[in-house]
């Protein structure tokens, strides 16, 4: 018999394991485990919900007795449930009349031709499903993140006893609350590296969240904007600049993050980033591969959107390095984590340049010093007045003649 103390004591174990954190993977196959040990005969256990991801739209965990868990994400527009196989499940059922639970036994004829998924669990033996649904409200709602569901497969004869499913039913709200406590704070982490860059993302994680609170920092500052950008945003309707804006920002953003780059923030259709390291020809260096290789990505681009008939542009970037003052900083109740100081000023001057000097990439003599040997990549552009600076600078670009005989 399931008594009183068993379920008092899974639930205990469910919150314990919440609070340390350990993921819903370890939750729900822990649960199985204990669920055996305490004379349940399942055969199979899912459980499921919408995830607030960018890209993710849902995630699901399904258990096997014998094979274990298999955890799934359904992408957006990737790998969704289509609305009839959506409308056929026992969960859709349980949202449109409001049931919390539902038995249902898998021999049941009347049932199979409504739940497609009765005649696959009794191919694999099974004798009764029952599903549950956990509403999520109030402060733990977010998107689309409103409810959990779970169910459970028996191949015992005869189907579930009802300790069992008094057991089940106990465990519920404690299994609800501990995956969906972990789920959010997996989004919390994932929506703040999207947001803020996932170096700024450790940074707020870890404490650093008052207002001022920075450090100086020595850091190769990135500046790229799309080139004539308002005069082709003019030209098109405002799904295609979104489209374009998006597709040129995901070549950008991966040459940077793929060589160690920290994408800070978009400011209109620039982007600005960091590269740091204890050695700043390491950094240079990284810094230096994103920018080949956002070039490279950037003609492919090209060429695809040309094919396909869609308008193209073109890539301007600045490098240039400096110490920066990187924290926080605005009012009490908004606060922005990013580099502020005279280097990223005069990236700023030098990035405005690219157009009346006719270069895409323009790198400053500082840059240019702190490449170390890779310096023999780079080619003077001549010197060079930059507002508000006092000096001119002397400026570089890449070598194309050194490139080809590299």
């Amino acid at each position: 018999m399931h008594d009183v103390q068993s379920s008092v004591s899974l639930q205990n174990w469910l919150i314990a394991e919440g609070l340390r954190g350990v993921g819903d993977v370890r939750l729900v196959q822990g649960l199985c485990e204990r669920l055996l040990a305490a004379g349940v005969q399942l055969l199979r256990v899912f459980l499921g919900s919408d995830v607030l991801h960018p890209t993710k739209e849902a995630r699901a965990l399904r258990w096997r007795r014998g094979t274990g868990l298999v955890d799934t994400d359904a992408v957006r527009g990737v790998n969704e449930i289509p609305d009839d196989a959506w409308r056929a499940s026992p969960f859709y059922t349980m949202l449109e009349h409001g049931k919390a639970e539902l038995r249902l036994k898998v021999d049941d004829a009347a049932l199979a031709d409504r739940f497609p998924i009765l005649s696959d669990l009794r191919q694999e033996g099974a004798t009764e499903y029952v599903a549950f649904l956990v509403p999520l409200d109030g402060m733990l709602r977010f998107g689309e993140v409103e409810e959990i569901y779970t169910s459970f497969a028996t191949d015992r004869p005869g189907g579930f006893r009802e300790s069992e499913i008094a057991l089940l039913r106990s465990v519920m709200p404690p299994l609800a609350l501990a995956v969906h406590t972990q789920r959010m704070g997996v989004a919390g982490r994932t929506l703040l590296d999207t947001y803020l860059g996932s170096d700024a993302a450790d940074r707020i994680l870890a404490g650093n969240i008052v207002r001022g609170q920075a450090e100086s920092i020595r850091a190769v500052i990135w500046s790229s904007d799309l080139a004539n950008f308002t005069r082709v945003a003019d030209e098109i309707p405002a799904d295609q600049m979104l489209a374009l804006l998006n597709a040129y920002a995901e070549v950008v953003v991966d040459a940077i993050e793929t060589r160690g780059g920290d994408v800070l923030k978009f400011i209109g259709d620039g982007i600005l980033a960091i590269f740091r390291d204890d050695e700043p020809f390491s950094a240079c260096g990284r810094a230096l591969e994103a920018a080949r290789a956002m070039l490279t990505g950037v003609d492919a681009l090209k060429a695809r959107r040309r094919a396909a008939g869609l308008p193209v542009t073109g890539v301007t970037l600045a490098l240039h390095v400096g110490e920066v003052l990187y924290g926080n900083y605005g009012s009490a109740t908004r606060l922005d984590f990013t580099v502020l100081g005279p280097a990223v000023n005069e990236t700023e001057r030098i990035a405005a340049l690219s157009r009346s000097i006719d270069q895409p990439v323009i790198m400053s003599s500082a840059f240019a010093v702190e490449c170390g040997p890779r310096r023999r990549e780079l080619v003077s552009l001549g010197r060079y007045a930059l507002r508000g600076v006092a000096r001119p600078q002397e400026l570089f670009t890449f070598d194309i003649e050194a490139a080809a005989t590299s």
